[in-house]
């Protein structure tokens, strides 16, 4: 019998606190939406990852891993947690911050199942990742400690931002023979990702009276002309180059911002823009298009000036789909009747960090990720439960066999 040595456990109540020390997912999931973790980088008065960070390692610590913490900011908390010695290295990665809930039609952080679902911030990006990467975990801790091999949790922070928590624990040293990120992939096996690129596009014109044509220069009009012709870059992006899981790369406009009155002819438009790329596109090369985009614009106009500045970028993440680690994962969904296919991640993941760092990664985990940061977010308890039982099997079959 587990002990209910933790405070912050005990608190959540006496009926809650056993399923969570049991390992039982729905539960998990539950509490984790309960905990505003909201980034504060994305919505103002966002808590951070403190919260789930305290509930995640008292859990841990109970079933008998070692667990540091790890703060870059107030509140900002990453957790590491280990289990087992020599012999093969497995990383399960989740996330613990969320977007904001603006908007939100249901009750962001009091979790409701109707109808098979379970709804709440964060239940499907990614909460429900999270549950069932504890529960795998749980069951190997409490089969005993494994006879070889070492299993780490990594819960990281700030990965809806800037993935500042995974990338100083990167820095520190954080390393592993693999790593599966529990990101909603609707329990198929994803081994590459797109990353991404954006630019701030800064145009200048000239003030001027809305009466006076002659003695200004509309740079929103400028900027409308740099829009008109996008179409032509994404065109370059799809025949450039396609990606058997992925698709091709796409571009489009993220936010516009000019103008002070009416009657004024605006002198300041701002355009950022988005790029979703490939392995194998180069951000630069999107780049030096942009710009080239820029001069044929004030080529229209020489009154006006075009300046593209590259700002956020990350990297796409390609494990080929013949590495052992995604026929691993498949071979456990498969010997527990649950065959699992080869798909993208449209979206960008932590697993692209890992890549870098020279982990071989992948993503797999429930829920769909056309439900993430929506005003109705829900992950399925189905696949809360399966996401579970999969991964305990295949953490048990890595760290007895590797990869």
């Amino acid at each position: 019998m587990v002990s209910l040595h933790s405070l912050r456990i005990r608190a959540l109540s006496t009926s809650l606190a056993p399923r969570l020390l049991e390992g039982d997912v729905v539960s998990l999931t539950e509490a984790l939406v309960r905990l505003p973790t909201v980034n504060p980088a994305l919505e103002a008065g966002g808590g951070g990852e403190a919260p789930a960070a305290s509930l995640c390692g008292d859990l841990l610590s109970t079933w008998g891993f070692g667990v540091e913490t790890h703060e870059w900011a107030p509140g900002r908390t990453s957790l590491v947690a280990r289990i087992g010695g020599e012999g093969p290295s497995l990383i399960l990665n989740g996330h613990l911050d969320t977007v904001g809930v603006e908007g939100m039609t249901v009750s962001p952080f009091e979790p409701s199942i109707r109808e098979g679902r379970l709804y709440g911030r964060g239940s499907c990006d990614m909460k429900g990742g999270v549950a069932a990467l504890l529960c795998a975990a749980r069951d190997m801790a409490l089969q005993g400690r494994p006879r070889r091999g070492e299993l780490l949790v990594v819960l990281t922070s700030d990965e809806e931002h800037a993935s500042r928590g995974l990338e100083a624990l990167l820095a520190e040293g954080l390393r592993a023979d693999a790593a599966v990120v529990c990101e909603p992939t609707s329990l198929q096996v994803m081994p590459a990702n797109k990353g991404f690129a954006w630019w701030r596009v800064e145009f200048r014109g000239r003030a001027a009276h809305g009466s006076r044509p002659d003695q200004g220069c509309d740079a929103i009009r400028l900027a409308g002309r740099f829009l008109a012709a996008l179409d032509g870059v994404e065109d370059r992006l799809a025949s450039a180059v396609t990606h058997p899981l992925l698709g091709s790369g796409s571009i489009h406009a993220g936010t516009i911002r000019g103008g002070t009155a009416p009657s004024v002819y605006p002198d300041r438009c701002e355009l950022v823009l988005e790029a979703r790329l490939l392995p194998g596109q180069r951000p630069e090369e999107m780049g030096e298009w942009l710009a080239a985009l820029g001069e044929e614009v004030t080529r229209v106009d020489p009154r006006g000036e075009v300046t593209v500045i590259p700002t956020l970028r990350r990297p796409p993440g390609d494990l080929p789909g013949t590495h052992p680690l995604p026929r691993a994962l498949q071979a456990a969904g498969q010997a527990m009747g649950r065959p699992m296919g080869l798909a993208g991640m449209s979206a960008w993941v932590e697993a692209a960090w890992f890549l870098e760092a020279g982990i071989p990664a992948l993503c797999f985990g429930p829920g769909s990720i056309g439900k993430a940061h929506t005003a109705d977010e829900f992950v399925p308890v189905e696949e809360l439960r399966a996401a579970a039982s999969i991964l305990s099997r295949f953490t048990r079959s890595f760290l007895s066999n590797g990869v």
